[in-house]
């Protein structure tokens, strides 16, 4: 899970993922979305599929890149245990605002 976190912390490589949610693309699709340089966005990509972010096929002279939705999965069972501790403060706070409303 931290390999993924820290992976995910370096903007570029977080602009990427969020590129990659709406579909696979090829490396240059990315370059030209992002207006990042070729080598630099190999280099992310190749720190993505190490930490199973994104996963590659091959198609033809072309390296199509996607995300991996098993990692994907993983992180969110991570977030889903913080889930009792976001309810109970937002159902605190959601207390606070009727007190102060009904007092106002």
């Amino acid at each position: 899970m931290i390999q993924t976190l820290s992976a995910l912390a370096e903007p570029n490589r977080l602009a990427i993922v969020e590129l990659l949610r709406d579909g696979p693309r090829s490396v240059g699709d990315i370059v030209d979305r992002l207006g990042l340089s070729q080598p630099l966005v190999s280099k992310h990509l190749k720190v993505l599929s190490d930490v199973a972010i994104v996963d590659r096929r091959v198609d033809g002279k072309r390296r199509i890149y996607g995300l991996e939705q098993s990692r994907f999965a993983e992180l969110d069972r991570w977030l889903d245990t913080f889930a009792s501790l976001w309810d109970d403060r937002l159902d605190r706070l959601q207390a606070h605002l009727d007190r102060t409303e009904a007092t106002s």
